[in-house]
C-alpha cells in the first residue's frame, strides 16, 4: 500500500489568496510608504519622431519640493540600457530601449527625464517648468513604409530591421510546384494593450552603507528585473533585492523590467532617499510595450483530396522603436508554430522585424502563438471554402495522428503528446455545430448572417525549461514552499500547495507557499508563457519528493527497518506488511530537528531545494467553437456561444484552470471584436485613453461552455503542460472564423480584427451593392 495518489491533486479547491485581497488587504507597489521617500514623476516626448536639441532643467530644479531633475547625461557612468535577450536562429539589431531619450526620441510617450520632488503633486507641476526643445522629424508607422529604408530610426540598423529569422525544412518548392490546389491568404492583427488594472510602478530603496538596493515594483517574478537591474546598473545579484507584492494584473506586459523603474533604482542610489515611481493610465496606455502587430502573407499547397503538402509565408512583425529583453520572441514563436496542429511535411518562413515611431512590442498574453493559430486556421478555412469541403473534414483529413508523437514540425518545434481529433469532435459536439450550420442556412434565406467556426491551436509553454522549488517540513510539519514562480493572480498559492499536499500527505491548508521576494526564494525564471505548473510545478514536486526520501529514513530508523520496506499512508508512515508498526508524520518531522534524529551522514532537518529542468517544451492543445451573428443594420457581431475543449495535460485544479480559460476567452473576444492600438499618420497614439482603446464589458462576454482533455506530457513529473493563454489562442481565430461563414453569401472571403460595427456595417452595405450590381 503506498500513497493514495491524487489525493488533492485534480480537485476544484476555492484560491486561498481571495478571501485577503477581497477584505481589501492587498498590498501592491502603491501602498508601500518608507521613511523619507520621494516621488518620480517623467517628462515623455510628444513626437513620435524628432531629434532631442536640449533639455534646460534649472527653473524645474529650483521648484519647490523639488530634490533633482534627471537626464540622460545624468546617467552616465551610472547606469546603461536595457539588455536585449537572444533568440535561436535570429539576428537582432543592437538597439536596445534607453532609460532615457538622449539625442533622439523615437515614439510618442518615450522618457525624456524625470523629476524628483518630496510630492507627487510637486514633481508633476514641475514637469511644466523643463524647457525641452525639439526638432520633428519624419515619423514612420507602417513597417512596409520604414522596410523602404529612406528614412533610418537608427543609424546604425540598416534598412530599419531590427530581426531577421528564417527556417525552411522539407520540398517546399517541389510541393508548390506539383500541388492541385494553392491557397493564399493575408492577414494583418493589430497591435494589442494589455491594461491591466494595476500600472506599472516601483520604489526603490538603497543602504549606502551595506551598498544594498531594495526594489519593490509590479512585475511577474523577481528574477527578470533582478537580471535586468544587474545588467543596467551594472551591479552583482547579491547586492540587489527584488520584492513583486501583490500585482494587479499583467498579462505579459510586467514581464521585462520598466525602464523607469531603473531610473527610479539609480535615482534612490543618487539621492540616498527611497524614490517611488507609479504611472498613470494613460502613460500605461502610452509607453508601456504593446503586443501582437503583425502582417503575414501565407499560401498553402494541397493536393487533390485536400491534404496538406506544404506551407510558405512571409511575416513582417512591427516592433515599434527599440528592442526590449523579450521583444524578438514573440514573433519567432509565431513563425514555428504556423503549421499548427497538422501534418504538414514541408514549410518555410520568412521573419523581419521592423523599426517604427510607436512603442516597442513585447509579451502579451497569448504571446506569439494567437497570431500562428489565427493565421493557420484562416488558411484551414480559406481551403476549405475554395475545394468545396466542410471545415471539419478538412482538419480531420490533416491532423498529426495521436501516434506520431513527439512529433517534430517542419518549422523545429517538438511536439510532446497530443490527441487532437476527439477535442475537435467534442467542441463540435458542445456548440452544437451541425445545428448551427442549419441555423446558419435558414438565417441566409431571411436575410440574416449568422454563422459557426471552429479553430484548433497548439502552443509552447515552459520555456527556459527549468524552475526552482524549496520545500521544508517544519518540526511543527508545517510544510513551506518556496518557488521560483511568481503568481500574479494565477493561484499559486493554492495549486502549488494541493501539488506539495499530494506528495507529503498532508492537508493544503498546512501548507504555506513563498514567493516574489529574491531575498528568500531560490533564483527561478518565473512566470510567464504557461510555464507554471509545468515547470514550476514539476519543481515543487521534485523538492517535496526529496523530502520525502529525507523522511523515509528518518522512520526506517524510528521503526527499526530497511528504508526500502517503508511505506506511505496519509498521515503516517509504517513498515510494509505490518501496518501496525506505524509512526505519524508529524512525529517523522519533530524527530528529524532532534540532534542524531536523523541518520548518519544526512543532514538535519526536512528540506530540500531542486532546480528541475525538463527535456523539452510542453505543447497544450485545444479545439474552440464559436456560433455569431452580424447584424446587417448596424454591423454589430453578437457572439452567441463558445465552446472550448483544451487540453493541458494534468489538471491540478479544475476550478481555477477554468477561471483561467474563461478569463483569457475573454481576451480573445475582446481582441477580434473592438481591441486595437490605431496610431494616426504621425505616429500619435489616437487610444490613448480607455474611452477611445476599446476594453469588453461584463455584459459582452457570451455564453461559455467549457472542457478539459488530458493527455499527460512526457516533460514534466506529473504531466501537467500549461492553461493560462488557452483562450486568447483558441477563441479569436474561431470567431473570425464563424464570421466569415456568417458573411459567405456576401462573397466576403477575409477580414482582418477588430470586428468592428462601422467596417462590418460597410461590408455588409459594399457586399449588398455588388450582389445587386
Amino acid at each position: 500500500m503506498g500513497l493514495p495518489q491524487d489525493k488533492w491533486i485534480g480537485r476544484s479547491l476555492r484560491r486561498r489568496e481571495d478571501a485577503r485581497l477581497l477584505r481589501g488587504e492587498g498590498r501592491f507597489v502603491g501602498d508601500v510608504r518608507l521613511p523619507g521617500m520621494l516621488h518620480m514623476v517623467v517628462a515623455r516626448s510628444p513626437f513620435a519622431h524628432a531629434r532631442l536639441v536640449s533639455i534646460e532643467t534649472r527653473a524645474a530644479a529650483q521648484a519647490r519640493g523639488v530634490v533633482a531633475v534627471i537626464t540622460a547625461a545624468d546617467l552616465d557612468g551610472l547606469a546603461g540600457p536595457m539588455p536585449i535577450g537572444p533568440v535561436e536562429g535570429a539576428w537582432l539589431a543592437p538597439a536596445p530601449i534607453p532609460l532615457l531619450a538622449s539625442d533622439r526620441v523615437r515614439f510618442v510617450g518615450e522618457p525624456v527625464a524625470a523629476v524628483v520632488a518630496d510630492s507627487h503633486a510637486a514633481a508633476t507641476d514641475a514637469l511644466d517648468l523643463l524647457g525641452v526643445e525639439y526638432e520633428p522629424l519624419r515619423a514612420l508607422v507602417e513597417p512596409q513604409e520604414a522596410l523602404r529604408g529612406d528614412a533610418l530610426l537608427h543609424d546604425t540598423v540598416e534598412g530599419n530591421l531590427l530581426l531577421r529569422w528564417s527556417r525552411e525544412s522539407g520540398d517546399v518548392a517541389g510541393a508548390f510546384a506539383s500541388a492541385a490546389h494553392v491557397v493564399r491568404g493575408e492577414f494583418r492583427i493589430p497591435r494589442l494593450i494589455a491594461a491591466p488594472i494595476e500600472p506599472r510602478g516601483a520604489v526603490a530603496s538603497y543602504d549606502a552603507g551595506s551598498d544594498y538596493l531594495s526594489v519593490w515594483c509590479s512585475a511577474q517574478d523577481p528574477h527578470r528585473p533582478l537580471a535586468h537591474l544587474g545588467r543596467v546598473l551594472g551591479r552583482p545579484d547579491d547586492r540587489t533585492r527584488i520584492v513583486v507584492p501583490d500585482v494587479g494584473g499583467a498579462f505579459g506586459s510586467k514581464g521585462a523590467l520598466a525602464p523607469e523603474a531603473a531610473v527610479a533604482a539609480a535615482a534612490a542610489m543618487r539621492l540616498g532617499h527611497p524614490v517611488r515611481w507609479i504611472e498613470d493610465r494613460r502613460e500605461n496606455l502610452m509607453a508601456s510595450y504593446q503586443g501582437r502587430g503583425l502582417h503575414i502573407e501565407m499560401e498553402m499547397a494541397l493536393d487533390p483530396d485536400g491534404r496538406m503538402l506544404a506551407i510558405r509565408a512571409d511575416v513582417v512583425a512591427d516592433l515599434g522603436a527599440y528592442l526590449y529583453p523579450t521583444t524578438a520572441v514573440m514573433p519567432v514563436t509565431t513563425s514555428m508554430l504556423l503549421t499548427g496542429v497538422y501534418r504538414i511535411p514541408a514549410a518555410s518562413v520568412r521573419l523581419r522585424g521592423v523599426a517604427t515611431n510607436k512603442v516597442p512590442t513585447g509579451p502579451y498574453r497569448g504571446a506569439g502563438r494567437p497570431e500562428a493559430a489565427y493565421a493557420i486556421e484562416r488558411m484551414v478555412d480559406l481551403a476549405a471554402r475554395d475545394l468545396g469541403i466542410d471545415p471539419i473534414e478538412m482538419r480531420r483529413r490533416n491532423l498529426i495522428a495521436p501516434d506520431r508523437f513527439p512529433h517534430k514540425t517542419p518549422l523545429g518545434f517538438v511536439y510532446d503528446s497530443g490527441d487532437y481529433a476527439p477535442a475537435l469532435e467534442r467542441a463540435c459536439d458542445l456548440i452544437g455545430y451541425d445545428a448551427w450550420q442549419e441555423r446558419s442556412r435558414k438565417a441566409a434565406e431571411d436575410g440574416r448572417f449568422v454563422g459557426v467556426g471552429v479553430a484548433l491551436y497548439v502552443e509552447r509553454a515552459g520555456t527556459q525549461l527549468w524552475e526552482s522549488a524549496s520545500v521544508t517540513v517544519n518540526p511543527d510539519c508545517r510544510v513551506v514552499v518556496r518557488t521560483g514562480s511568481c503568481a500574479h493572480g494565477q493561484g499559486h498559492q493554492t495549486s502549488f500547495a494541493q501539488v506539495a499536499a499530494d506528495a507529503l500527505g498532508v492537508d493544503p491548508d498546512d501548507v504555506v507557499v513563498l514567493q516574489g521576494d529574491s531575498a528568500i526564494v531560490p533564483r527561478g525564471v518565473g512566470t510567464y508563457g504557461s510555464r507554471s505548473m509545468a515547470a514550476g510545478g514539476s519543481a515543487v514536486l521534485a523538492a517535496a519528493e526529496a523530502v520525502r526520501a529525507k523522511a523515509r529514513r528518518v522512520a526506517a530508523r524510528l521503526l527499526e527497518a530497511a528504508e526500502s520496506d517503508i511505506e506511505w499512508a496519509g498521515p503516517s508512515l509504517y513498515v510494509r506488511g505490518a501496518p501496525e508498526r506505524a509512526v505519524l508524520f508529524r512525529d517523522v518531522a519533530a524527530t528529524a530537528y532532534q540532534p542524531g534524529g536523523m541518520p548518519a551522514g544526512s543532514e538535519m532537518g526536512l528540506e530540500a531545494t531542486v532546480f528541475y529542468r525538463m527535456p523539452n517544451m510542453v505543447f497544450p492543445f485545444g479545439a474552440y467553437a464559436a456560433a455569431v451573428e452580424v447584424l446587417p443594420r448596424t454591423g454589430e457581431v453578437k457572439i452567441l456561444q463558445i465552446a472550448a475543449v483544451d487540453d493541458a495535460g494534468r489538471i491540478v485544479n479544475p476550478l481555477l484552470a477554468e477561471g483561467q480559460v474563461i478569463g483569457s476567452i475573454v481576451q480573445g473576444v475582446g481582441q477580434a471584436l473592438a481591441e486595437e492600438a490605431v496610431y494616426d499618420e504621425e505616429a500619435q497614439l489616437l487610444t490613448s485613453t480607455l474611452a477611445d482603446y476599446a476594453l469588453l464589458r461584463a455584459s459582452h462576454v457570451p455564453p461559455i461552455v467549457s472542457e478539459f482533455r488530458e493527455t499527460p506530457s512526457p516533460n514534466t513529473l506529473h504531466g501537467a503542460k500549461g492553461i493560462g493563454e488557452a483562450g486568447t489562442i483558441g477563441a479569436p481565430a474561431a470567431i473570425a472564423n464563424a464570421v466569415m461563414h456568417a458573411l459567405r453569401s456576401l462573397g466576403i472571403r477575409h477580414v482582418d480584427f477588430p470586428f468592428k460595427s462601422e467596417k462590418m456595417w460597410r461590408l455588409i452595405s459594399e457586399g449588398r451593392t455588388s450582389a445587386r450590381g
